[in-house]
Parts: structure tokens; C-alpha cells; sequence
């Protein structure tokens, strides 16, 4: 059979993948020059809807109406939207193969796809407990969410266990989100993880106080400092049981497990440059004069190009130059994945025609909702912190924020219950870096002094 070749070719269905397509679509392109390869079955949608609306149980949110790029206010982008462009679509299709040098993808069933440029977008996958040898871990109802089968799965069980037993083992984003969303849902749920506080990688312990706080007034039950190291079925396969570290037993009759993920990079093992776990950018080291002093500085390649001439890495398996702060970093966000595939997008199409756009310049963005919660940070999570405003996890209305202090500047901000102004607010100030006052100034003053600028 022979190959089908396209001038744009996107691998991996996910959120990057439309809007990248999105962002093809603006920039004069004709019909069947693009093509999506996807493992799943439907059109790129909103990933982050898996652990939030999806889950409620009453007017949950359901495809068509999550498909991207509704995600950032945009137009909603139907299957039908890519046949009026002229994109292939291209679903239930995994690749095995990938040969580069060649410019040529293989699939599993032996179908060969060939391109001139290839965006690759193929995301994370989950950490599974099985990968670790942990006993019982391939029980039944023992869930991970990654896709949107993984979702009607997981729904599926909730609506079989009504009243049930929920175990989720991890405390980052899905552990924090999916108790909130089984808790809805009415089972009776208890988290465990091993860190001292819940989303370690973010949250100070201030600001974890308040969640635990808050998830606990919930009916949740926390556990923390241990680890899930096994599992009990029944004669029917279904896990009955969580066993712990430090020998704690807890009933089960569904287990989320949210431990953490990793990038889809191994298509591409010795082909590209690999930098902390993600594809590395072609960069060069340039002269940068600032004002009178002189360093050398990684000049970035804020166009997404990997070291393969013509391909290009967006999203989850990108390591990039972030500019704003000058070095090398893998950011795992929804966010990212959206407006780095549309850099990479427009950095195809200009450089076709000789023309040259902005680099990439990203501040960093995470966000989260789960109960009548709703949280937004900016910037970045190092050095000094102050914490502000209400964090009473009793509160009726809680709002509270947090600011993050290096080298005598704010370089990071948090905020729970703003407004959309607000959190422009806090956007503002991870941006500027403005001079932080003294710590004890800077936390009387609260969000007022993010408004001063």
C-alpha cells in the first residue's frame, strides 16, 4: 500500500492537535495538507473536562460539547470542522514506528504515513502501579484518567457502586479533583499519599492546610505519609481492598489512582535531542549584553523545532527555553499544550515564507476547580512565600492568595476565589516581577498590592 503523504502532519489527537490545527487553518491552509493521527477514536477535545464536569451526576458535560478549542473561549471545532478545512482526521490510530530521518510514521496495522513537516503531540501517558510490580494493581475498578474511555469507564463504576467505597491514591491534581468528584457523586472517599501536604509541587504547606481543611469539613478523609503497596480482589476480579505501608487496610469498591505521568517520547528514543524527560530544542548560545553586564545565556529557540530539521515537538513532550526566567524547563499544563502548538504552528508557516514571528515567551499557568473552589497561579513557585486573605477552610466564601519571593522580587502568585479581574491581577504581577516589600507588608497588603500595578 502506499503512503499517504501530507504537508503537515500531527501526531497525537489531543488538545494541542487542535489548536494547532486551529491555528493552520487561520494561516491559509489547503485542503489536504494536514493530516491528525490519533490513538483515539474522536476529535481533539478539552482533556481537563475528564475530571471535572464529566464526572458530575447531573448535567455532566458530554462530547460534542467539550471538543476543543472551547477550553480558551474559542469556536467550538466538530468532527465536520476539519473535513470543511480539508484536515484529515485520521482516529483510532496508533503508530509504532517512527522514522524520522526518513520522514516516515508506521502504524500498527502497517499503514505508512510520510511528511514534510511533523508536529509531534503525543502528550503523557499515566504511571501505573502495575509498572511497579505493586500486588493486585491489575484488580478490576482500579481506574486511571487519561482519555476519554478511561472517563466512561470510571462513570460506569461510579453508577454501579452508588454509596460505595472510594479509594484514590494520589494527592496532585487528579487526586485532588476526582475525591471532589466522587464525593458529588456520593460515595465515601479517602485519600492517601505520601507527601506531608497534598499538590507538593505547588502548594506551601499554608495553602494545602486549606484544602485538607476543606476536603476534611467535605466528609473526605485524608491519609498521608504512606503508600498503596497492594491490593485485594474478590472471586470475581473487582478490588475489595487498599493495603498500606503502614498496614492499614481500607475498603474499596473503586480505587483512583493519580500518581503522575510521563511523556509519550519513545518513538523518537536516539533520533532527537532529550533533555529532563522531554525533546530538546536545537538552541544556540548567544551574547546577551543587559545594560552593563555580560553573560551567556541560552539564546531560545521559542519556535519549537527540535534538532530533526522539520519536526517539531508542542505540549507535554517539549523541553523548551522559558524565556522568562532563562532556562530549560517541561511544563505539563493544558495551557501550554494549547499555545505552544500554535507557535509551532505559525513558526511552520513563516518559515515557508520567509518571514519571522515573536519567540515564545510563556508564563507559566496552572489551575484547578473542584467543589465551589477555584484557584489560578502565575509565575514561579520558588523562594520566600506570604500568605493572605482568608484561608479558613470553614469560611463560607474563602478567599486567599499567595505570593512567592526571590531575589527580593515577586515571582509568583496564587489566588483562591478571584474574580477574572483578579486573577488578570496576579497574571500582571508574575509577569513584571515587580520589588517585593518586606514579607510582613507584602501579606498585610494582600491582592491590593498586586492591583497597585
Amino acid at each position: 500500500m502506499a503512503a499517504a503523504h501530507f504537508k503537515y502532519l500531527i501526531l497525537g489527537g489531543g488538545v494541542a492537535a487542535g489548536y494547532a490545527a486551529r491555528e493552520f487553518a487561520k494561516l491559509a491552509l489547503k485542503p489536504g495538507e494536514l493530516a491528525i493521527i490519533s490513538k483515539e477514536a474522536v476529535a481533539p477535545y478539552e482533556r481537563p473536562a475528564l475530571s471535572k464536569a464529566y464526572l458530575f451526576p447531573h448535567a455532566a458535560a458530554r462530547l460534542p460539547g467539550f471538543h476543543v478549542c472551547v477550553g480558551s473561549g474559542g469556536e467550538r471545532l466538530l468532527p465536520e470542522w476539519y473535513s470543511e478545512k480539508g484536515i484529515e482526521l485520521i482516529l483510532g490510530t496508533e503508530i509504532v514506528k517512527a522514522e524520522l530521518a526518513s520522514k516516515t510514521l508506521t502504524s500498527e496495522a502497517a499503514a505508512t504515513f510520510t511528511y514534510d513537516n511533523l508536529i509531534i503531540a503525543t502528550g503523557s501517558t499515566v504511571i501505573r502501579l502495575s509498572d511497579f510490580g505493586v500486588q493486585g494493581a491489575d484488580a478490576n475498578n482500579i481506574f486511571y484518567l487519561r482519555e476519554i474511555d478511561d472517563a466512561d469507564k470510571l462513570v460506569a463504576a461510579i453508577q454501579a457502586k452508588k454509596n460505595g467505597k472510594a479509594v484514590i491514591v494520589g494527592g496532585g491534581y487528579i487526586g485532588l479533583e476526582l475525591s471532589a468528584a466522587l464525593k458529588i457523586n456520593d460515595l465515601d472517599v479517602t485519600m492517601v499519599y505520601p507527601e506531608p501536604w497534598c499538590m507538593p509541587r505547588l502548594f506551601t504547606a499554608g495553602i494545602a492546610a486549606f484544602y485538607e481543611g476543606y476536603y476534611a469539613n467535605k466528609g473526605i478523609k485524608i491519609i498521608k505519609g504512606t503508600v498503596a503497596v497492594g491490593f485485594d480482589s474478590n472471586a470475581n476480579g473487582d478490588v475489595t481492598a487498599v493495603k498500606l505501608k503502614d498496614g492499614r487496610v481500607l475498603d474499596a469498591d473503586i480505587v483512583v489512582v493519580g500518581v503522575g505521568g510521563r511523556p509519550l517520547t519513545t518513538l523518537f528514543k536516539g533520533q532527537v535531542d532529550e533533555e529532563k524527560g522531554g525533546i530538546k530544542f536545537n538552541l544556540v548560545v548567544k551574547l546577551v549584553v543587559k545594560t552593563v553586564t555580560m553573560l551567556y545565556s541560552l539564546g531560545p529557540d521559542g519556535f519549537f523545532r527540535t534538532s530533526v530539521p522539520g519536526v517539531y515537538a508542542v505540549g507535554d513532550v517539549a523541553t523548551f527555553p522559558l524565556k522568562l526566567y532563562n532556562e530549560l524547563r517541561r511544563v505539563e499544563h493544558v495551557d501550554h499544550s494549547r499555545k505552544s502548538a500554535e507557535q509551532a504552528a505559525k513558526a511552520i508557516k513563516a518559515s515557508e515564507e520567509g518571514q519571522t514571528i515573536e519567540e515564545y515567551d510563556y508564563l507559566p499557568f496552572f489551575y484547578s476547580r473542584a467543589f465551589d473552589l477555584s484557584w489560578q497561579f502565575y509565575g514561579d513557585n520558588v523562594g520566600d512565600t506570604v500568605l493572605f486573605g482568608d484561608s479558613d477552610p470553614s469560611s463560607p466564601k474563602p478567599k486567599f492568595g499567595s505570593y512567592w519571593i526571590k531575589d527580593g522580587k515577586v515571582v509568583g502568585a496564587f489566588l483562591e476565589g478571584g474574580s477574572p479581574e483578579e486573577n488578570k491581577t496576579i497574571a500582571k504581577i508574575a509577569r513584571l516581577q515587580p520589588q517585593a516589600p518586606e514579607l510582613e507588608q507584602l501579606k498585610n497588603e494582600g491582592l491590593s498590592f498586586a492591583s497597585n500595578f
